[in-house]
């Protein structure tokens, strides 16, 4: 017995989640072997939310839940704020994230309109 997978309709918006999702993992981690570590306090805080929020969006989109709008909705303003975070930074990690951040923003915010 074979199963049909058929494309997510949020798809664009659940690969751009786990995008972001591992962007900040990676960041994070990079963080926290930065020399400056003490200094980096809040974003690491903020890119251990961010990557929180954007793996229950992409599992909330991937199962249609009826409320995966209003998470989306929350993961654009927490994703806006990480970036502004990463942005404080100029280590390539940390400009990575916060563009990964601001793609998942956008496409996060279609969502939930």
């Amino acid at each position: 017995m074979s199963v049909v997978h058929t494309q997510n309709v949020n798809q664009i918006c659940i690969d751009a989640c786990n995008r972001c999702m591992q962007a900040c993992e990676e960041c994070l981690t990079a963080c926290l072997n930065e020399p400056d570590v003490q200094a980096r306090i809040h974003c690491i805080q903020m890119l251990h939310d961010c990557a929180d929020i954007c793996a229950l969006s992409s599992r909330y989109m991937a199962r249609n839940s009826m409320y995966a709008k209003q998470i989306c909705a929350i993961c654009a303003t927490i994703c806006d704020a990480c970036a502004v975070e990463c942005d404080k930074f100029k280590d390539e990690h940390c400009k990575l994230c916060a563009d990964e951040c601001r793609k998942c923003a956008n496409e996060c915010r279609k969502m939930a309109s």
